[in-house]
């Protein structure tokens, strides 16, 4: 089981994962959560959300537009958005997508090659569950995520625009 890093209210913490990511030649197992890959869930989705007997997360890859998911959002548990490598970007641009325009209110979770010197930017982007891969513990996200005081723009975690704050 992965060590899932869920944040709540600025303050991150250790969580407990029900889900099993399965690959695309895994059996589906009878019972328990999962998450599949886009490709799969297109093709087998429909019948394991119509069973209401699980939770059903999707996981996303840089070259796969979210926007493939807009109809199926709201019966999704999460999103796994994954970073293959930590210089890819496009993982922002998927999460920041699911909150604002497709307003995506369920878990959007980041996979793959995440670290903690990035937390903050992925919470702006929408990022609220993360599967660290530098083994950072809760209390070094949770600093991370805090680091910087003021922002310049408004992003998809809602806090006020430095300008904002101080016309106020």
């Amino acid at each position: 089981m992965s060590r899932l890093i869920k944040l709540t209210h600025g303050v991150a913490a250790y969580v407990e994962d029900t889900f099993v990511s399965l690959a695309d030649e895994d059996a589906i197992p009878e019972t328990g959560d999962v998450i599949l890959s886009l490709s799969r869930f297109q093709l087998e989705g429909d019948a394991l959300l119509s069973s209401n007997s699980r939770k059903v997360g999707v996981r996303i890859e840089p070259s796969e537009e979210v926007e493939a998911l807009a109809y199926d959002l709201p019966r999704l548990a999460l999103v796994a958005v994954a970073f293959p490598k930590f210089r890819d970007g496009r993982a922002y641009t998927s999460a920041r997508l699911l909150r604002e325009r497709l307003n995506y209110a369920g878990e959007v979770r980041a996979v793959g090659d995440v670290l903690q010197e990035q937390a903050g930017f992925m919470v702006r982007c929408g990022f609220d569950a993360f599967v660290p891969a530098d083994g950072a513990g809760p209390e070094a996200w949770t600093r991370a995520v805090g680091r910087f005081r003021h922002v310049y723009q408004r992003a998809a975690d809602g806090r006020p625009a430095a300008l904002e704050e101080r016309t106020a």
